[in-house]
């Protein structure tokens, strides 16, 4: 497998479960700062222009949920869905907030011109950041984290998804100090081999 990424994106979530799953992969670095997602050569990987994308034996997979998913089907030894049909769905409660609502917040961060055409309007939204994303954090501590991890005691897909989120906490200038349980959660993470494995790669 090869895993398209850049450093700090929620690509990383990825990495952090192929790790976990003890999956060997190729990781392909791309840099943003030069918009090398933007050109011809990774359109004709990922026409979105986005990261992570995951090339398997049967083609190209995008989209961080799905690339999730997939991992973990195709190594459930590695018990990175919860066998309880309940608490699968409360992972994945927390994996689609992520994705639909708080991985929204900080884009607006930097991403404005993908919703608005006025330059003004992309500074409001800048401005914004900080509160929405104080917010997301409000609700993960008080309905997404269950124990250390999102499931409790025990690791699974959403942490891996949770974890790079909230390394972006500081620069979308959330006060992390008023959410201990995000502390204690990161702190958690950052003892696993998979965590360890991707930082000293370079990709956090």
């Amino acid at each position: 497998m090869q895993l398209y990424y850049a450093p700090r994106t929620i690509s990383i979530a990825v990495a952090i479960a192929l790790e976990e799953a003890g999956l060997e992969y190729e990781a392909i670095k791309l840099n943003f700062a030069e918009g090398e997602q933007t050109k011809p050569a990774y359109h004709q990987i990922n026409p979105k222009g986005r990261v992570p994308a995951l090339a398997v034996e049967g083609g190209i997979l995008t989209e961080t949920g799905a690339l999730l998913d997939y991992i973990a089907a195709i190594a459930p030894d590695a018990g990175l869905v919860p066998s309880d049909p309940v608490m699968a769905g409360r992972m994945r409660e927390v994996m689609y907030y992520l994705a639909s609502t708080m991985h929204v917040n900080h884009a607006h961060k930097m991403r404005g011109p993908r919703w608005a055409d006025n330059e003004a309007s992309w500074t409001d939204m800048a401005a914004k950041v900080s509160e929405t994303m104080t917010a997301s954090c409000d609700y993960i501590s008080s309905n997404g984290l269950r124990g250390p991890l999102v499931l409790g005691d025990t690791f699974s897909l959403a942490d891996a998804y949770l974890y790079v989120v909230c390394s972006w906490l500081e620069g979308d200038g959330v006060d992390v100090s008023a959410f201990p349980k995000i502390v204690a959660f990161r702190e958690a993470m950052e003892t696993r081999p998979s965590v360890k494995a991707v930082r000293a790669a370079g990709m956090l």
